[in-house]
């Protein structure tokens, strides 16, 4: 039940406004003077609060500026009858959100009441949805040692630190489904200068390609047969903050040219409309796909995917990450038991050296998925390896050929190290020019020769130097 304040001094109009406001279902305190409104407001921080302008012991305008002091966030609606365009003028700049000119008529106080209730909570729920989704999106977030992961804090951070006047840059999020990829965009966006703008979020993939650019850019009414209404757009709502498009290599090519046309001029146009809106967004893109090979296959725009890759960030699969599935292990049973209200669990050996050996092909998303079942139906508090229920790595394959069974053997067999010893970064890069050579200059060829997936041969080539292009050039 709503808390309303009428601060009135005169007596029967104050208990007629009382009585119409509790017919609505508000509870509602009547304070005569600024000094029972300051003491009341205090005691019952109250959701709205009418206040006359002229008051016994001083100034309604002054009692505003004092309690919107103490209270930023409230709600005021200022009530006189000696109107002038200068008060109107000062209540509203001081955070009144109505002006109420007297003898009030009982359905416009009503109306005005309602309207900022329905304001005020809906501030208060954006404020709820925003600090959720805040939550655990410092940059602490992005766990791990490995130095691929130490590489993409150190991007991100510089990313952050941008001052709130630069232009925000495009950014690009690679990497395998289940890898993180979202928690990335929201980690950038928080941590950011937009942070307490709009972060808005869309799966690319999720939407039917019919209402692809109405979801995007918004549509005028009748617009279409069932634009019945105008719609925003996803690009007008994250307006001044970020829009993070996810899936992004799912997008029809007719919506990847008004995409970079979005990014570079900074306009859109809605479905049906006749004019550009001017529009300031940070765009985060994320996909799985390889782009570079849907450029050659004439799928994805080339000049949208070198704008989306003014800032590239590759996020490693979970098995190329070594010790750190362990420590994500670590945090998420952590994590769980407090979600879940139970005893903290642990792993035991063999649990770890399982989770280990495992490959993980649905990266930190399949890891916290697993330990999530494990804490449900654990009893005590050691989590073994049968409790994980990994599936077996041959099983998942499938059994092998005689053919490929030989040419696993040959390909994983002992490499004998030479007496005088060897410099294994010249036999790394060495690997790395032959099996890009033998794909014809294909990364995504040339990752699956060597088992690496193509964001960590991209890591690899990076280190050394390797343009992929060249080599297929040469």
């Amino acid at each position: 039940m709503p808390t309303l304040l009428i601060v009135e001094d005169e007596e029967i109009l104050g208990k007629n406004i009382r009585r119409a406001l509790e017919k609505l279902g508000h509870a509602v305190s009547l304070a005569p003077t600024c000094g029972d409104a300051e003491r009341l407001f205090t005691e019952l921080n109250p959701d709205l609060t009418l206040m006359d302008l002229r008051l016994p012991d001083g100034s309604g305008l002054d009692l505003l500026a004092k309690l919107r002091a103490q209270a930023p966030a409230a709600q005021m609606i200022m009530m006189t009858a000696h109107a002038t365009i200068e008060d109107a003028v000062r209540a509203i700049k001081l955070g009144a959100v109505d002006y109420l000119q007297k003898p009030l008529h009982m359905d416009d106080l009503r109306h005005a009441v309602t309207r900022a209730l329905e304001e005020s909570q809906l501030r208060a729920e954006v404020s709820y949805y925003r600090g959720r989704e805040a939550s655990g999106a410092g940059l602490e977030a992005i766990a791990g040692g490995c130095a691929q992961i130490e590489e993409l804090r150190g991007k991100l951070r510089r990313l952050c630190s941008l001052p709130s006047d630069a232009v925000p840059p495009t950014v690009l999020v690679t990497g395998e489904t289940g890898t993180g990829k979202g928690l990335l965009a929201r980690v950038l966006h928080y941590n950011g200068p937009r942070a307490n703008r709009p972060f808005i979020e869309i799966n690319c993939a999720a939407i039917p390609e019919t209402l692809v650019e109405s979801e995007l850019f918004g549509h005028e009414r009748g617009a279409f047969t069932d634009a019945r209404t105008s719609k925003v757009g996803l690009f007008q709502a994250a307006d001044h903050g970020t829009l993070f498009l996810d899936e992004l290599g799912c997008l029809p090519i007719a919506i990847q040219v008004k995409i970079l046309k979005a990014i570079e001029e900074k306009t859109i146009r809605p479905v049906g409309g006749r004019i550009d809106r001017k529009v300031d967004v940070a765009v985060i893109a994320a996909t799985n796909s390889d782009l570079e090979d849907m450029v050659r296959a004439g799928t994805f725009r080339q000049d949208l995917f070198f704008r989306l890759s003014v800032a590239r960030l590759a996020v490693p699969p979970l098995r190329d990450r070594g010790e750190d599935v362990t420590l994500l292990a670590r945090r998420f049973l952590i994590e769980l038991a407090q979600r879940y209200r139970q005893p903290e669990k642990r792993l035991t050996p063999d649990a770890e050296a399982a989770i280990g050996r495992y490959p993980w092909p649905g990266n930190v998303r399949e890891l916290r998925n697993t330990l999530d079942r494990a804490v449900l139906f654990t009893e005590g508090d050691l989590i073994d390896a049968r409790a994980l229920a990994l599936p077996d790595a041959a099983a998942m394959a499938g059994a092998p050929s005689a053919e490929r069974a030989g040419g696993a053997a040959s390909g994983r067999g002992e490499f004998e190290i030479p007496e005088g010893g060897l410099q294994f970064e010249e036999l790394e890069r060495s690997l790395l020019l032959q099996a890009l050579k033998k794909s014809g200059g294909s990364q995504t060829g040339a990752a699956r020769l060597l088992g690496l997936s193509r964001d960590t041969l991209r890591y690899r080539l990076e280190k050394f130097g390797i343009d992929a292009a060249s080599v297929r050039e040469g």
